[in-house]
């Protein structure tokens, strides 16, 4: 049993130029401290206290020779020209050495710190201290120090040894027995002089009368309890568990194309015993079709109307072998820029034309040469790479920093775990955390498999059939699945990073490809049936770039700088309502250079005239223009929110932003495809419901916040809470492995979803 000894003060002497020193000199050390003992504060406030009470270096004793006494001195001195009454009390400490499983309670002030002894049992090799109050004030600091004297015990050097987090109403710190060569430390409580530093208000002014009373009102009641954490088996099991979840989805994929592929074998053999001549493939699905026209996929009645084929004939001349190179010609070269090869003046010279025509059909926004196009968004795929490396490195090499910065200092109030679950690996802190983000990366790449195949199918289709059945189904372009699969990736790596050390500082990491999914999903979606005039890769990547910068900015500012939010909710209006006039007039509203100042102004005022006020009964477009005045009306209900309630987390207000719009975009889409007597197969409605399904459960667990970076260290770890899966994943864990199989569904949706298509003529196709 080690033996330790407290000695307690008091003097009723206020006299702050004549103090009274007290010095204890022992075997090991000296300790000595003064009273009146002052504490210093925000902007230089004191705070002195005249009762004070230290625990002396503690001893152990020698087991040849038996129980020893020990011999301490206690000096008392002061240059005061009076006497001083003054009171001192030494006592043997009962409880000293905290044992594991049991709980301990104590109290506690500035000028009465404490602090125990812990001893690693044989078959425990890592600890959780849970310290818990049932009063949020004072602050106070939990420290873990090796047996070292003397201890630091005081609010100015408890920082200097150790590692230690600040507390309001519960803390928790994870110790392993390889940091402690003496498999024993001590567990030391501080408490702050002020409240600052745990996020509470400072007193305006403390009288020289009160000091009293003020030492009376920062006592704090506190219960320890240190309990074993998890053995090395529970982290294998969680590392099993996390790559075979994901893996399932491996072998799942497997057996589904394998089944298509007898399918498509059988069908083969049946479409060669009854028509001989003229049957394909088609890439996607692997329907068997032949080239003759089909009409039967446009039943009578529809709602879309007809036109003359004829008018939307050019889609069919543009894919003779006249007009472009033989189908099998197509390569994959990164290294061509879409002004090299977009040269297409008949297409210039009529799209106005064909544009405006009020029931437009997917042959007449797939004009351009397949390879020219497929190209053109192969340039996403590449630029994302670069992105991804250049972003990726620094985030990194910073993140490590990071790491590296809190592990020396040991102050853990730098990044924002769980710390009731986050599990050291190495010189990782909430390797947990971490680990949890793997099915991002295994998801990614098996969306990128799933599009090669594709990619490969069609290509070998395309060299197949004849000229004329490049007319049926949507525009084969895998760039843009490329792309994403490529971002989904990225966000487990991002997210993972950030993880690393979670704080406000770096939360644009986790985001920053959640944007850019978001963003390529609605340029996909826009894309199936916008083939010829959807952004390019350049702008839209510019685009990104500029929505990271202001999630940057408002960071920064947006906490409490109103002016930001009037110029942010500026850009978002006046953004929404440029993108809604692109869209509505499918890219034929165009501000010259040649306009003056008021020329731009007067022509934007009379298109508004023409086609809002004399036509308001009846839009010449009304599908497009009900899609965008609900877009319009959700963005600027965004704006007036973030104007109005100014939201701290303005990363996670901007990435609301993006998925409401790109919920509504996907919502219009089924409505209109459904609208247009357009099936929905099997495989996309089971996507769609998996989609739906496993979003509502990813979102349960989101926003069961845990931690937050928008408080002070200490109030966030109010949030913390045990983990819930395999004594090893948090609720924060289980978030990163639904939203990974959310956004891999949701990925599937977009590519399956017109797969009804793949045996319909694009002139039987509605554009919307």
């Amino acid at each position: 049993q080690v033996d330790a000894v407290r000695v307690y003060v008091n003097s009723s002497s206020e006299n702050l130029r004549y103090p009274v020193l007290f010095v204890v000199r022992q075997q090991k050390g000296v300790l000595s401290w003064q009273v009146p003992l002052i504490f210093r504060g925000l902007y230089q406030r004191t705070y002195n206290y005249q009762e004070v009470s230290r625990t002396l270096c503690p001893s152990e004793p020698i087991s040849e020779t038996g129980p020893s006494d020990q011999i301490i001195f206690v000096d008392v001195a002061s240059m005061a020209p009076f006497n001083i009454a003054y009171e001192l009390l030494v006592t043997r400490l009962e409880n000293f050495q905290l044992e594991t499983n049991k709980a301990f309670n104590f109290t506690a002030s500035p000028s009465q710190p404490q602090y125990f002894l812990y001893k690693f049992p044989q078959d425990v090799d890592s600890v959780i201290i849970k310290v818990v109050s049932d009063a949020v004030y004072p602050c106070s600091v939990v420290s873990v120090q090796d047996i070292v004297c003397p201890v630091y015990d005081l609010d100015h050097n408890v920082e200097f040894n150790g590692v230690y987090q600040s507390m309001t109403k519960q803390a928790a710190i994870t110790v392993q027995r390889k940091d402690f060569p003496g498999e024993q430390f001590f567990v030391v409580f501080v408490i702050k002089p002020e409240d600052y530093a745990c996020g509470g208000s400072v007193p305006s002014s403390i009288p020289g009368n009160v000091n009293r009373t003020w030492n009376l009102q920062r006592t704090k009641n506190l219960q320890v309890t240190i309990v074993p954490s998890i053995k090395k088996s529970v982290y294998i099991q969680a590392m099993f568990f996390s790559f075979l979840s994901f893996l399932s989805f491996y072998l799942g994929s497997v057996v589904v194309a394998f089944v298509h592929y007898i399918r498509d074998v059988f069908r083969s053999a049946d479409m060669k015993l009854t028509v001989p001549f003229g049957s394909v493939s088609v890439a996607g699905s692997g329907i068997m079709t032949s080239s003759h026209p089909i009409t039967a996929s446009t039943p009578e009645g529809s709602s879309y109307g007809a036109i003359d084929e004829s008018s939307s004939s050019g889609g069919r001349q543009l894919s003779s072998p006249e007009h472009g190179p033989p189908a099998g010609s197509d390569t994959d070269s990164s290294v061509e820029e879409e002004s090299d090869f977009d040269t297409m003046p008949e297409i210039e010279s009529d799209k106005n034309v064909i544009r405006t025509k009020v029931f437009l059909y997917l042959s007449d926004l797939s004009r351009k040469d397949r390879r020219i196009v497929s190209k053109k968004y192969k340039i996403y795929f590449w630029n994302i790479i670069t992105i991804a490396v250049f972003y990726a490195l620094p985030v990194i090499q910073l993140v490590i920093t990071y790491q590296t910065v809190v592990n020396v200092t040991g102050n853990q109030d730098i990044c924002y775990y769980n710390f009731l679950c986050a599990h050291p690996l190495g010189v990782l802190s909430a390797f947990n955390n971490i680990l949890s983000n793997v099915g991002h990366t295994l998801l990614g790449f098996l969306f990128l498999l799933i599009v090669l195949r594709r990619d490969i199918l069609h290509r070998r289709a395309m060299e197949m059939k004849d000229v004329y059945t490049m007319d049926y189904g949507i525009p084969k372009h895998f760039g843009l699945f490329y792309a994403m699969g490529i971002a989904l990736m990225m966000e487990g790596v991002l997210s993972a990073c950030y993880h690393v050390c979670p704080n406000y500082s770096n939360f644009q990491f986790d985001t920053s490809f959640m944007y850019m999914i978001a963003g390529l999903c609605m340029l996909k979606l826009y894309q199936t049936r916008h083939p010829d005039i959807n952004a390019s890769a350049y702008s839209a990547y510019a685009s990104f770039a500029v929505v990271i910068c202001l999630a940057v900015l408002g960071v920064v500012f947006g906490k409490n700088d109103i002016w930001f939010w009037v110029i942010f909710s500026m850009i978002h209006v006046l953004a929404s309502l440029a993108l809604s006039t692109q869209i509505y007039y499918m890219g034929r509203f165009k501000i010259n250079g040649r306009d003056s100042d008021l020329g731009i102004f007067r022509r934007a005022l009379m298109v508004l005239y023409t086609d809002c006020i004399q036509q308001c009964s009846r839009p010449m477009y009304m599908d497009r223009m009900v899609l965008l005045i609900v877009g319009n009306l959700v963005n600027w209900s965004f704006a007036i929110f973030g104007l109005v309630y100014r939201p701290r987390d303005f990363a996670s207000y901007i990435l609301g932003i993006f998925i409401c719009n790109l919920l509504l975009y996907l919502a219009f889409y089924i409505i209109m495809k459904l609208r247009s007597s357009e099936k929905l197969l099997p495989i996309p409605m089971f996507c769609i419901v998996a989609t739906a399904v496993v979003w509502a459960a990813a979102l349960y667990f989101f926003f069961q916040t845990l931690s937050s970076w928008e408080e002070t260290p200490a109030e966030s770890r109010e949030k913390n809470r045990p983990c819930i899966l395999l004594g090893f994943f948090d609720d924060h864990d289980v978030w990163h492995f639904l939203s990974a199989a959310a956004l891999f569904f949701s990925f599937l949706v977009l590519l399956t979803l017109d797969d009804d298509l793949d045996t319909v003529r694009r002139d039987k196709i509605p554009v919307f």
